[in-house]
This record gives structure tokens, C-alpha cells and sequence, in this order.
């Protein structure tokens, strides 16, 4: 199976790694950061750059950038996704998501499923990136009454090969709902914790109590 990735941070480029290590897809890869690019060709996590070419040939794309990002690339890349692959992106908000990339995926024929890896760390960026980040996690994924269970089961095989321990499934709206409380409200919770004035008095006062609270500020503090 060939399968492109769009973006090569932690969650990208961890996917890339995992597949290179644990199957024989070939993997083609993009990045807007040149040396990103470079470093990944080097270790092998791709095989190639995903040129517009090499995209029409895909059976499965992952689009593993912000939100607001993996949209735009869908619509402008919609008419070179090959009506029988398969799009996935890996965003960790689905309502906004599903709801622009639905619609054109329909109108170009290729099918189209929104998911979220369960899996991450406090740093960011492809030399983040490990090839055992998804071993034992859950994958996310939101179908609807239009998705084939023949996709479900390719994904399903496609995810437990590359080391998740299986599938949950939900709705964007059930998917955001829980994970603002799960995920996001700790991420703001961290980010002001270590944006407090007392915070910056904790030399020879913090232990790993302060360590626990205040890992996740590191992860993309920017979105």
C-alpha cells in the first residue's frame, strides 16, 4: 500500500516512523520545513516527498496538520486524491473538521473519516517522533451513516499493525465534548499555571508535583 503523509510533527512523523518500522507500505511525506524533510528521508521514515503525482497514487493519505490547515490542503488537493483512497486526518478537534472535509470528499468520490490518535508527548516537531508513540494507544475515528464497514475493517488492520491497541469510535460532536474536558483543559490548565508569577518562584520549592503540572505547557504553546 502506498500512503502519504501530510505534515512530519510528532503526530506525522511518528506515523511515518511506525508504519517504516513495523510494515512494508511505502510512505511519501510532506512538509513545509525543509529540514524536516531532510531529516526524514535520511533516517527512512519516507520514502520520498508526496508530489502531486505520487498523491493520485495513494491508497490511504493522513493529514496530520492544525485543524484549520488540513482543510485548506484538502481543498486544494481534492481533485489529485484518487477516487478509491482513502483520507484520514488526525486532527484533535473533529466537528469543525468533518464538517469542511465531508462535503469534499463527496464531490471528488474518495472516502474520508476523521480520526485522532490517543497518543503524544510534552515536546513537539519530528525529532520528537518515535516509531513505538502509538504502541498500545487508541485510535479514534468518527464515522457516519455513509462510511463502508469494508473501510472500517482496512483501517481497522492498517492502525493495529502500526501498534494501536484498536479502534474506539464516536461522533465529532461526543469526540470534542470529551476531550476538551480529557485533553485541552489541561493543556490551558498547565499553560496558566506556568504563566503565574508564583510560578516563577519555585526554585528550591517544586518537586514532581510542579513537574506533572506543568508538562504539557511545553506542546505547542502557539495553537
Amino acid at each position: 500500500m502506498e500512503v502519504g503523509i501530510v505534515g512530519l510533527g510528532l503526530i506525522g512523523g511518528s506515523m511515518a516512523k511506525s508504519i517504516k518500522a513495523r510494515t512494508g507500505h511505502t510512505v511519501w511525506g510532506t512538509d513545509l520545513n525543509a529540514e524536516t524533510m531532510t531529516l526524514a528521508r535520511m533516517c527512512g521514515a519516507i520514502d520520498g516527498a508526496l508530489t502531486d503525482e505520487r498523491l493520485s497514487q495513494c491508497d490511504l493519505v493522513l493529514v496530520a496538520i492544525r485543524p484549520d490547515a488540513a482543510v485548506e490542503w484538502v481543498r486544494r488537493n481534492a481533485s489529485r486524491i484518487a477516487p478509491s483512497a482513502i483520507l484520514v486526518d488526525l486532527c484533535g478537534v473533529k466537528r469543525v473538521v468533518v464538517e469542511a472535509i465531508s462535503p469534499i470528499a463527496a464531490a471528488h468520490g474518495f472516502a474520508y473519516i476523521g480520526g485522532h490518535p490517543m497518543a503524544g508527548r510534552e515536546r513537539g516537531g519530528f525529532t520528537a517522533a518515535t516509531d513505538d508513540l502509538y504502541v498500545g494507544a487508541s485510535m479514534i475515528l468518527t464515522p457516519d451513516e455513509r462510511t463502508d464497514m469494508r473501510l472500517l475493517e482496512a483501517l481497522k488492520a492498517f492502525f493495529l499493525d502500526v501498534g494501536f491497541a484498536g479502534l474506539t469510535f464516536s461522533t465529532p460532536e461526543e469526540h470534542d465534548r470529551i476531550i476538551a474536558f480529557t485533553s485541552q483543559l489541561a493543556h490551558i490548565t498547565s499553560s496558566a499555571y506556568v504563566k503565574s508569577p508564583e510560578a516563577q518562584k519555585r526554585r528550591g520549592f517544586s518537586a514532581g508535583s510542579f513537574q506533572d503540572m506543568t508538562r504539557v505547557a511545553r506542546l505547542d504553546e502557539d495553537i
